[in-house]
């Protein structure tokens, strides 16, 4: 006997089930024809993928294994037989706020010169990895410390270090004074948090000198940050790249000294685990790209 598709679907709708029968009414096929299907697939392995030892049904070593395989395979056949994949793959390029800086125009250029055939869609989404875990993105820029602690199966390439710039109101004492500013020279003023994507947070200040919470303005997305800090509301901390992307009449950014330079990164899913679909083909491409164009860059500013 040959296993094909048949025996793939029927052994991860068990995996995921958690039992027999469950898997066999989500199918819609009658228990014993299930069970028989698993066993031709183990049989076709030589080995054992389900312990029926236990009350609850549960996948041996080998069977956690091949899960990820069988996973693999079926999301890939999937792609394959999806008449809208017929139709150009775009590779989406997540980030929370300035892409990759002054890189991103040049980058998006050279994709289109090189890799016609595949659209790379930049997307702008507010969450600290960008989209990355929650799917709506293939790859993502994010900097190093908005990365949650708890996120796994991740994979990344640094590009470069990004230093800190202070961003303050247009006219202010503080947009009139002469480079570099210090956390101290922001430290008596109400500060702009971006508490769903931003890097910045109150502990970037020393404790002798940390302000208040009471003393900040908290913003959702970058576009708040801005018009809060225009409005002559708050100052606030980013990274060089927002200068570059987000130039602002009633914002002034100014060098910040004493705050350490942000790790900026490209950072992509690993294979996923269960029954997601396996990453975009292209994102080895992008990241190779990506590096290729900001080497260029240092070359050019040397």
């Amino acid at each position: 006997m040959t296993a094909d598709l048949r025996h793939l679907r029927a052994f991860l709708a068990i995996a995921e089930a958690g039992s027999v029968t469950s898997a066999a009414a989500v199918l819609r096929m009658s228990q014993p024809a299930l069970s028989r299907t698993l066993r031709q697939l183990e049989t076709h392995l030589g080995v054992r993928l389900v312990d029926r030892s236990t009350h609850h049904l549960e996948l041996t070593e080998d069977g956690r294994r091949f899960r990820e395989k069988a996973a693999t395979a079926v999301a890939v056949v999937d792609e394959a037989l999806d008449p809208a994949r017929l139709r150009p793959w775009p590779l989406r390029l997540g980030h929370a706020w300035s892409a990759l800086g002054r890189h991103t125009t040049p980058l998006l250029r050279r994709w289109k010169e090189r890799y016609p055939d595949t659209p790379l869609e930049l997307l702008r989404v507010d969450d600290r990895t960008a989209g990355l875990l929650s799917g709506k993105v293939d790859i993502a820029a994010v900097r190093a410390p908005m990365i949650p602690a708890d996120a796994q199966g991740l994979l990344g390439e640094w590009l470069r270090n990004e230093p800190r710039v202070a961003a303050v109101p247009a006219g202010s004492e503080l947009a009139e004074k002469s480079p570099p500013l210090t956390l101290e020279d922001l430290a008596s003023h109400t500060i702009a948090l971006n508490t769903v994507s931003g890097l910045t947070t109150l502990d970037l200040w020393p404790e002798e000198i940390r302000p208040e919470a009471s003393e900040t303005v908290k913003v959702a997305n970058t576009d708040d940050w801005l018009g809060a800090i225009a409005a002559g509301s708050a100052v606030g901390v980013s990274t060089l790249a927002t200068a570059e992307m987000h130039p602002h009449p009633g914002v002034v950014y100014k060098p910040l000294d004493g705050a350490a330079e942000v790790p900026l990164m490209l950072m992509w899913r690993d294979t996923p685990r269960g029954s997601g679909r396996p990453g975009h083909p292209a994102v080895p491409r992008l990241v190779e790209l990506a590096l290729d164009v900001l080497a260029e860059d240092e070359r050019g500013t040397a």
